[in-house]
């Protein structure tokens, strides 16, 4: 069996970060260990009052135990990261961790539609890309790959396959990764998905499906797990695009005729059954 370690927080309620990683991972047939930065009550998306308890300082613990104790790992995945001290932490942890045969999957989750989250100020990026160049593997939404690279972020009508293509080939040419996958990509129609680029083979791809006209808070999260889950278990890079983007859709999908109910985050527990087949 396949072994991922994911590094993000725990939202106690809500579906994102570690508590969507967990369960899809495992309905993949791959064991995931969690790495919590932070635990909140709740996610910060719609909620007031939320409780948030910093935990990193158990990382570096964690992983010289785990380095004692012989644990190895196919896969360290890293979601959301709260500051530069924890991007820090975990550039550190991964170091300790990893073997040569450790794949490094970054998620750089900072920003969305054309901007940073509440708790980043605009020096964020460049703490973020340090982590980014220990990655093999890099998954942005537009935001983040445009941020990431310093350049300016278009909307969904102002882009073109240039611009998205550029993005990837940016952060190939700033980091390490072999390959990149920009979620979030929509050229007005009706499909939205992922570019793929397989850095090493010079090939890049859309993977598409079909466009829900909404969107929901965790979805980047699912489709990254499904992603890393995927390329862990030996997939290709394409195939395991499509996979998660079609799973993001579907539990998009069954999530519709509860939009308002859901407005925290989709039913992916009533799709998982698509990844364990």
């Amino acid at each position: 069996m396949k072994r991922i370690a994911t590094i993000q927080d725990i939202s106690c309620f809500g579906k994102c970060s570690i508590t969507v990683a967990l369960p899809v991972v495992s309905a993949m047939g791959v064991e995931c260990c969690i790495v919590p930065t932070s635990i909140l009550s709740t996610h910060t998306s719609g909620f007031k009052g939320f409780t948030f308890c910093d935990v990193s300082g158990e990382l570096m613990p964690i992983a010289e135990h785990w380095k004692k104790e012989n644990i190895e790992l196919d896969t360290v995945y890293t979601g959301y990261l709260g500051s530069p001290e924890q991007i820090s932490l975990v550039k550190k942890f991964i170091e300790t961790v990893k073997t040569e045969k450790t794949q490094i999957f970054v998620d750089p989750a900072m920003a969305d539609h054309g901007r940073m989250y509440p708790a980043f100020d605009g020096d964020f990026p460049k703490y973020m890309l340090e982590l980014c160049k220990t990655a093999d593997v890099l998954c942005p939404n537009i935001t983040e790959a445009a941020f990431l690279l310093g350049k300016k972020f278009l909307r969904e009508g102002e882009y073109g396959e240039d611009y998205i293509s550029d993005l990837a080939r940016g952060l190939a040419s700033v980091t390490n990764a072999r390959k990149i996958v920009i979620t979030g990509v929509k050229y007005g129609d009706g499909r939205h998905g992922a570019l793929a680029y397989d850095v090493n083979g010079g090939e890049q791809r859309y993977l598409f499906s079909e466009d829900q006209g909404t969107s929901f808070h965790g979805t980047g999260d699912i489709f990254s797990a499904v992603l890393c889950g995927a390329l862990t278990k030996g997939e290709g890079l394409f195939d395991a695009t499509q996979l998660a983007v079609d799973f993001t859709v579907e539990c998009i999908k069954r999530t519709l005729p509860e939009k308002d109910k859901y407005f925290y985050g989709v039913k992916f527990e009533e799709c998982l059954g698509m990844l364990t087949k």
